[in-house]
Order: C-alpha cells, then structure tokens, then sequence
C-alpha cells in the first residue's frame, strides 16, 4: 500500500520468519521495493509476521538507519515482546495488532464527550472512541484514570485495546455493573439514593486536589468556548460573558467535566466512576454546568432527547438534577439553590450553543430553534448575574428561628468531616444557635431577611470557623457588658448569658460592620 502525505510513505509487508536463514534475502528484497518506490518514510506492517531473530533486528535497525521516518504496524504479542525487550519500541514507533471486537447487538451502558461504552459479555465492555485515530486519546484516558486511582477516585483501568470497525475501543473489567441512568429508568423509586450516592462521590471528585501540570485546565477550555460566542451574541453580552470566565480563579481540585449518571455505575454495591478522557482541574461551577446539560439544557425543547441518551423521562431528570444541587450545596433553600443555578446555565448554554454552531444546526429548522431559545436563555442571565462564583460551604437562608434545624445540621455536616470531640461539638452548638436566634430575633425587625451561615475548616492546626453574615440593622453583640455572674439569682439581670456562654467556649469571635453586613465570625480549634 502506498499513500501521499508530506512525504513519499510506502508500506512494505513482513510475513513468516526472518532469522539467518533469511534475513540477507528479506533486506535485499525490501530495499529493492524501496529503491523502486523512491521511499521516504517507511511503514513495516507486521500483520504476517510470526517470528524474527536477532538477525531480523539487524535487518531492521540497517533500514532505520538509512530512513530515519521508520515504524512497525499491526505487531503481534510475541514479536512486540522482542521489540520492547531490545529497545527497538524507544527508538522507533511500534504499534501492536489489536484483536477486533464488534459491537453490534451489545447494550450501550454509557455515553460520553468522545466515545460510547458497550457491554461486550458478562464481566466486559468496552469505550469505542468516536476518534477513528484514537490511539493517543486511549493513553490519555488509560494515564489520567490511573491517576485518579492513585489520588483515591474508584474508577476502572482499561485493560486491553481492541479494533472496533474503522476505530478503537478500550476494555474494561466491569462484572454486572449497571449505570445509574439504567436504575433511575427502572427503579425510580431508587432517585433519592442514587442523588447521595452521585453527589457523595462528585463532593470526593471535587475534594481532591490534582499534582500541579497532571489534568488540563478546564477555565481554558471553558474561555475558548467564551471566545467563539463573541461573533454570536451582542458586543457587551459577548465581552460580560468573557469577563465572568475570566474572573474564575485558578483551581487545582479535580473534576470529571462529563459528569451525568451513564458514567457513573454501580458495581457489587461499589460506585465506580468510568469514562475519564474528560478528567481536568477547575471551580465546580465548570462541573455543574456540564451536569445541566444532559439533564435539563439538551432537552429543554426536545424532551424526547433524554429518554433516548439516559432511558428515564424529562421530568425525572428535571428532579434529579434539582436534589443533586440541593444536596451537594447542602441546602433546601430555594433561592440559593436557583442562583447558583443560574451561574451554571450561563456555562450550560454557551457550551450547548457552539456545539449545536459546529454541528451545522444553524442549517437545520429544529437546530436554529434551539439555537435561539438557548441564546435567549443565555442572554437573559448575563443581564443578572454578575459572578460565577459560589461557594459549597455556605448556607443562605431566612432569618427565622424556625430555620435553626437546617443551620444547625449544616454546621454539623462539616463537623462530621473532622475529628471533632463531643464536648466541642456541644459548645459549637450552643454558639450557633445563640447568633442565629439573635440575628432572626433581631436583626431585620419588624421585616424578615436572609441570614449567611458559612463554614471554614483548616489544618494545623485544625481549626472551625465559622462566619454570620446579615444584612439587618447594625449591632455589635460584642460590646454588650459581660453579666456578673457572682451576682446572686435575685440580682441578677435576664439575658446575656448566650453571648457571654460563646465568648468563653470559641478560642476567637469578632464582629464587623462591612458593606452594609453585619459579618460575626467564630473560630474553635479542635
């Protein structure tokens, strides 16, 4: 075979055996085909090749010699075996035969950016690359999985590297394991476990902090996205648009960036976390807008879309979404829950829109329909939001004592990550529930507003803070007289005992009056 490129390629094929019996004739009968094909680069195709020596090797090191553009395709096991053993796979590129695998009839059990997973058997199944050169994106995939097995993240490694049609597929060892798509869609009962489970192992994803240089940035590849919406949208929503990707600092903890319930399965009750191509560093709020998309964003017109991707219905894919953000931000307050929302549909669409642009669909009647509605979509939410930021460990809720469970359990959330005594646990407690009775009390009276719980947990040495934001009158508890407590019951005043209780159980407290907030913070060291 013979093909043009930038230089003259010819293939030449090896078949049988070359050792001293015939290696001198093998060598004289390639550089005849050489000389006569005016080769410039050489491919040895390997594919009949069932044995070589030492004197094979030598045939083949002459030739790289005096071709510096040499590889070997379709290498069998025990050959590559030789190769690797002598060098021979450093100084040259190698390439193995790969055994083919066919998908047809199998059951598509996951669905990702560049490829598709099928169940090949019972223990088995296999990612097809869209990519029909696919081989680099495999060693990409295969580095970066290991790497986040090292750092604690379950995933599967791919084993083996198959032909699959016109490209190449991964196998991995998966027995029995089902996607959470596949239990959503069949046991819809099950939705409130699969949402703690799903965000249990994205809060680790995210929890987890990456080697510098190890993954891909993804604020670069979300500022491409950004930069392609310039020539589609209006100059200032174009430039605000740019302006809130850039104002998103640099983060190194992990995320998965094609994060939805095909990719993440459930196998002997261990949830496994599969298709890692996509695996980068970067704020959550680039996670959950790629989160949106297959859940709500690609189906909002066409809702038959998300049947056909995860076999469930819109609806639960609506609810689905919505527990997921409640939980991983740790709270049922509607508000807070919509606002960050927002920040990941701003994302959401941009990325939806360039993916329809590249794919034609301002050519299509139903692609510039839904072109349109997630532009204005996305032009509606630049006119309100002014930040992507958010942060997971904060909890903004109304200032009213009958709140005082949800902050309560919020702060014990945290608590629960550490190593946190009972009698600091109790101490905390009381501090919390005497600032956030007195904001509700008195802060906004005789109106009602929100209150800003936010908790902080450092290392050594490990320490909780724990700050009170509110945007109610001014008033420092702080400056309040400690009562006397040697005083006896009769004399004694009523009240002030919780801030007095706060000030002598919290190692620090401070108070601040600051761009119309009043901001208490508490510090406990564990």
């Amino acid at each position: 075979m013979e093909k043009e490129t930038d230089k003259k390629v010819v293939s030449v094929q090896l078949r049988g055996r070359i050792d001293s019996n015939n290696a001198a004739e093998t060598e004289n009968a390639i550089l005849e085909q050489l000389q006569e094909r005016n080769a410039e680069a050489i491919v040895l195709d390997a594919a009949g090749l069932r044995y070589i020596s030492s004197a094979g090797l030598r045939v083949i090191l002459r030739l790289r010699k005096t071709c510096t553009d040499l590889s070997i395709v379709n290498v069998n096991s025990e050959v590559y075996e030789i190769l690797e053993m002598t060098g021979f796979t450093e100084m040259m590129k190698v390439e193995k035969a790969y055994r083919v695998v066919s998908v047809e009839g199998c059951e598509e059990i996951g669905r990702g950016a560049n490829g598709t997973i099928y169940r090949i058997d019972q223990d088995n199944v296999v990612k097809v690359y869209n990519n029909a050169d696919a081989l680099e994106d495999i060693r990409h995939e295969r580095e970066v999985a290991k790497l986040a097995l090292i750092l604690g993240i379950p995933t599967a490694i791919s084993y083996d590297v198959v032909r699959v049609g016109n490209s190449y597929g991964s196998v991995f060892e998966l027995l029995n394991a089902s996607s959470f798509s596949k239990i959503l869609s069949e046991e819809p009962e099950k939705l409130d476990w699969c949402v703690e489970e799903y965000v249990k192992l994205l809060k680790k994803i995210h929890s987890t902090v990456v080697p510098a240089g190890k993954l891909p940035d993804m604020k670069e590849t979300v500022l491409s996205w950004a930069s392609f919406m310039q020539d589609y949208l209006p100059e200032e929503a174009g430039k605000k648009l740019l302006s809130l990707v850039q104002e998103v600092p640099h983060d190194d903890h992990m995320i998965h960036g094609d994060y939805h319930t095909k990719n993440v399965m459930l196998q002997n009750d261990e949830v496994l976390l599969i298709d890692m191509d996509t695996l980068a560093v970067g704020h959550p709020i680039f996670e959950l807008a790629s989160m949106f998309n297959p859940f709500v964003g690609f189906s909002e017109i066409n809702h038959d879309r998300i049947r056909q991707f995860h076999g469930f219905d819109y609806d639960m894919g609506r609810a689905f979404w919505h527990k997921v953000l409640s939980a991983y931000l740790g709270t049922t307050n509607e508000k807070k829950i919509l606002k960050v929302e927002d920040k990941a549909r701003v994302i959401g669409y941009t990325r939806l829109i360039r993916r329809s642009i590249r794919r034609n669909g301002l050519e299509t009647e139903e692609g510039r329909a839904e072109i349109a509605h997630w532009k204005a979509e996305l032009l509606e939410l630049l006119d309100s939001v002014d930040t992507l930021l958010f942060c997971v460990d904060e909890l903004e809720i109304e200032a009213d004592t009958e709140n005082l469970p949800e902050v309560q359990a919020f702060v014990e959330q945290h608590l629960d990550e550490v190593d946190c005594s009972m009698k600091a646990r109790m101490q905390i407690g009381i501090a919390v529930e005497e600032i956030f009775v007195n904001i509700a009390k008195y802060a906004y009276q005789p109106d009602k507003g929100n209150a800003v719980v936010r908790v902080e947990v450092s290392d050594e040495p490990v320490t909780v803070t724990i700050t009170f934001l509110d945007h109610g009158i001014p008033y420092d508890p702080l400056a309040k007289a400690d009562p006397d407590i040697t005083l006896a019951a009769q004399d004694r005043e009523i009240g002030g005992l919780g801030i007095f209780m706060t000030k002598k159980t919290m190692d620090d407290i401070s108070y601040e009056y600051k761009n119309g907030q009043n901001i208490l913070t508490l510090k406990k060291n564990l």
